[in-house]
């Protein structure tokens, strides 16, 4: 069975597997207090281009999300999301579950926020004479790549960290697919751009070659405070924190991330070529590691005694998109064994 349904079924990258097993019986103080999270922290920061960044490191996305809008929002708050936003759809209400409503605005070119959109959201909710009895926008969501492995630009995302500010809210990037958006030649925004227009944002690694793990980076410690103890209250302060922080510190060691990031890219435009070729089309056009590909129906059901994908959406009667997806291990061999069943 060939495997594209997601780019988290496999384990660790070797050289952070390799790393966990050389240090496995160091002795060290727990909850982030070693220096492997150190090293990590400056490594990250080194990145960012921000040598005063706030750096947390928790386990998973979804713990990420909630955990920092919990800390960030007031109680009246709530957060904008493009409606295919994963804190609106994917993630079991668990933004909601700490108090804070998800403002759904519609996505665009493949579940983007649109700057003007969000203005206007803004600009209306500040002039109807009733806004105290209605949830406040305290924050901006967006993912990059989006659900749907969409790229903002440099002057799209210019464009909602200038809105963002001129409201002093901040603007949250999920990135927990950000090795992939690093990679592709399809977009112009670099990390240090990240770290300079959006406020608060994440570094994924669960998807991006660590066995588990997200870095939540705070370009201005300004913003929150220090989010320790709220981290700890919400069940997402790991006693052996260093199991993160040495997978984080290898990932940003000559250049792993990146090269992770550009494996999956160059297996993604191997396939995408190769799909395009066989004369298939696509939901939206290829940018990242996601390929949402449309199929007849039978075609599809034939497809899925050889080959774990998912199921995306219905284009019409006859047809349906279906996702293939690669990772920072997929070879040319899986992508030629997958196209010569197509």
């Amino acid at each position: 069975m060939l495997n594209f349904e997601c780019d988290y079924m496999k384990g660790a990258c070797p050289a952070v597997l390799q790393r966990l097993i050389e240090t496995n019986m160091d002795e060290t103080l727990g909850y982030g207090a070693d220096p492997y999270c150190r090293s990590a922290i400056e490594r990250i920061r080194a990145a960012c281009g921000c040598p005063e960044a706030r750096v947390y490191f928790l386990t998973g996305g979804t713990q990420v999300n909630a955990t920092a809008m919990y800390a960030v929002l007031r109680h009246c708050q709530g957060v904008i999301s493009p409606v295919t936003g994963h804190i609106n759809h994917h993630e079991s209400g668990a933004v909601e579950a700490t108090g804070h409503k998800v403002i759904a605005l519609p996505g665009h070119d493949g579940g983007k926020l649109k700057a003007e959109d969000v203005e206007r959201y803004l600009k209306d909710y500040w002039a109807d004479e009733n806004y105290a009895h209605i949830v406040e926008p305290g924050m901006v969501y967006i993912t990059h790549p989006t659900e749907l492995g969409a790229l903002y630009t440099m002057d799209e995302l210019k464009a909602l960290s200038s809105i963002c500010r001129s409201y002093r809210i901040p603007l949250y990037l999920d990135g927990a697919r950000l090795a992939y958006a690093l990679a592709s030649d399809k977009t112009d925004i670099t990390l240090e751009d990240i770290a300079s227009l959006c406020d608060i944002f994440y570094i994924g690694g669960t998807k991006c070659g660590a066995l588990f793990g997200e870095a939540l980076v705070i370009p201005r410690p300004e913003l929150t405070g220090e989010l320790f103890s709220i981290i700890k209250q919400r069940g997402a302060m790991l006693a052996k924190g260093r199991l993160l922080g040495l997978q984080f510190d290898t990932l940003f060691t000559d250049g792993l991330y990146a090269r992770n990031g550009l494996n999956a890219i160059e297996t993604a435009d191997l396939l995408a070529k190769g799909i395009k070729d066989k004369g298939y089309s696509f939901l939206i056009p290829p940018q990242t590691n996601q390929l949402f590909v449309i199929m007849e129906n039978d075609r599809i059901e034939a497809l899925r005694r050889e080959v774990s994908f998912s199921m995306w959406e219905h284009v019409d009667a006859d047809r349906s998109a279906i996702r293939l997806v690669t990772d920072w291990a997929t070879s040319k061999t899986d992508i030629e064994a997958l196209l010569a069943l197509l």
